[in-house]
């Protein structure tokens, strides 16, 4: 090999060394094309980089009466991290704009948008894509809106805390394309907040279908309960088993699953319906159902992109354990508020709809004590809200489709809390009863312009006296109160209403929100501890 072909081959080799071991700067996901700051805070942008690489983020503003440049330096720590923050005041709000990350390489972003961004989470309820949600065809035609962005977040779980997210998630334009895969919850609400604002808005969705708040909480506020720390005890005493356990239940699932098969075969013979197939267990590290981990893959590695707030929908997968669910779930939402260091941010949920058979006659029911922890944390939460949705249930199915009501309501309740807009965002909330001549006052807050009965006399609410046995009742209204009684009780104690897996229940406000299933009393019910029922049961 001559001098000079020796030397140009040198210089090759030196020169694919420096770029192999050089670290391109690159922003967290959350930093692409398309994606929405938050207006009116200062907003983190956050990547890696070299150690000691100087990095320096410019957001360049270019609108009507507004022309001005939005930029911060920071030097990568010794692990490469980077943060730096801009001041965007709510008058920026707006775009397209251009965004740049500048390292020892350049990131040009387009269309970067200042505005609103919320986080959609939950279960399935949340997670159900517009294509399947009631008039989809027309909601999905009128949904290109480039002020709508959706970003959606890839399922995974995570023992620890992650800093970063499966896949390589992207902002999108909300449109015809997009839409249909998004949650239907998610989309209504943006679509109705932004016509509202008339800003931005980007919405980022991160839920799980057949869920539990456990998975969505961290490990140190599970910990620091007591009433809650034994969740994360049973599951560290259970670790060292799983993979056994597994081990066991993919032979039982493997051996049913032979028997399946000569079932479908004599099914067919015999012309009759195959029987269901059994279902593979999930191996223990991939179950989305263990404390924690859904907080650990989903939510923490969205920390600290700036948000005005959250939105959730979920409860059915904590059912069985409603009375728990009062503490369990102020314990996630706040959870998310010190981890997030944003403060009591506006955290907006959807008390559980109506579902399973309808009954005539009062019964206790596991899904009516999980709508009160719900309530009870609207009530005592701070800075929360709740849609109710007793009049879109449906008795067939735990996912009803008609998600538009939903999500237009947990917008109202956004516009209230996150916004101060002075408009009725609740129906009727329960506050008091009295007693007067035999019969039962109940006193309501949100009476908004008045407390109406849909479509007849009131239904759904049931009296009890002394015995705490619960008859069926006639209630009406009387100004902003309601009256109740029942000749079978001559001394009444309390009062239920719309409790009941299923609730048929009428009462609202005149400002068109349905009221929340309540109780008067504090009677021992079906989730409660045995100890807690002891109590309930002396007073």
């Amino acid at each position: 090999m001559n001098r000079s072909i020796a030397a140009a081959f040198t210089a090759v080799v030196v020169g694919l060394a420096a770029s192999e071991s050089r670290a391109d700067v690159k922003p967290h996901a959350l930093f692409s094309d398309g994606l929405v700051l938050q207006r009116g805070m200062k907003c983190p942008i956050w990547g890696k980089a070299d150690p000691g690489e100087q990095v320096k983020v410019k957001l360049t503003i270019k609108k009507a009466n507004v022309a001005a440049d939005c930029e911060a330096s920071v030097t990568a720590d010794d692990k490469g991290a980077w943060r730096v923050e801009l001041q965007l005041a709510d008058a920026l709000a707006g775009g397209p704009y251009a965004m740049t990350i500048e390292g020892k390489n350049t990131i040009a972003l387009k269309e970067v948008y200042v505005g609103e961004v919320w986080i959609c989470s939950g279960q399935s309820n949340m997670e159900w894509p517009l294509r399947a949600a009631h008039d989809a065809k027309e909601a999905i035609a009128h949904s290109k809106n480039p002020n709508i962005r959706l970003f959606t977040v890839a399922k995974n779980t995570s023992d620890t805390p992650l800093k970063t997210l499966k896949g390589d998630p992207k902002w999108s334009e909300c449109n015809e394309t997009t839409s249909p895969s998004f949650s239907a919850v998610g989309y209504f609400f943006g679509r109705d907040l932004q016509k509202a604002l008339n800003v931005p808005v980007g919405l980022i969705h991160t839920s799980w279908g057949g869920t539990i708040a456990d998975a969505w909480t961290t490990r140190s506020a599970l910990e620091h309960d007591s009433d809650l720390k034994s969740i994360v005890q049973k599951y560290d005493a259970s670790r060292p088993s799983a993979p056994v356990d597994y081990e066991q239940a993919l032979k039982r699932y493997e051996a049913a699953l032979a028997k399946h098969k000569q079932a479908v075969a004599k099914a067919k013979e015999e012309g009759k319906t195959p029987p269901p197939a059994p279902r593979k267990p999930t191996p223990p590290d991939n179950n989305p159902n263990r404390p924690c981990v859904l907080y650990n893959a989903m939510i923490h590695p969205l920390q600290p992109y700036a948000i005005k707030g959250a939105i959730w929908y979920q409860g059915e997968s904590n059912a069985g354990r409603a009375y728990q669910y009062r503490t369990l779930f102020p314990t996630m939402i706040q959870s998310w508020r010190q981890t997030w260091k944003q403060g009591d941010f506006p955290f907006l949920f959807v008390q559980l709809a109506p579902f399973q058979k309808i009954v005539d006659e009062p019964q206790e029911s596991a899904w009516a004590e999980l709508r009160e922890a719900q309530l009870l944390t609207s009530l005592h939460c701070k800075n929360t809200g709740m849609a109710v949705i007793t009049d879109v249930g449906d008795p067939k199915d735990i996912h009803p489709r008609k998600k538009e009501p939903v999500g237009a309501r947990l917008a109202l309740a956004a516009r209230a809390l996150g916004y101060r807009e002075k408009i009725e965002y609740s129906g009727p909330q329960y506050v008091k009863m009295t007693k007067k001549d035999g019969k039962i006052v109940l006193h309501f807050s949100h009476v908004g312009k008045g407390l109406e009965a849909k479509d007849g006399p009131l239904t759904g609410f049931t009296i009890a006296g002394k015995d705490r046995k619960f008859f069926n009742a006639k209630a009406e209204i009387q100004g902003d109160a309601i009256l109740v009684w029942c000749d079978k009780v001559i001394e009444p104690v309390a009062v239920r209403f719309g409790w009941a897996n299923c609730p048929v229940v009428n009462l609202w406000n005149k400002d068109g929100l349905p009221a929340s299933p309540f109780r008067t009393d504090d009677f021992p019910v079906l989730t409660q501890p045995k100890e807690r029922k002891a109590a309930s049961t002396n007073k």
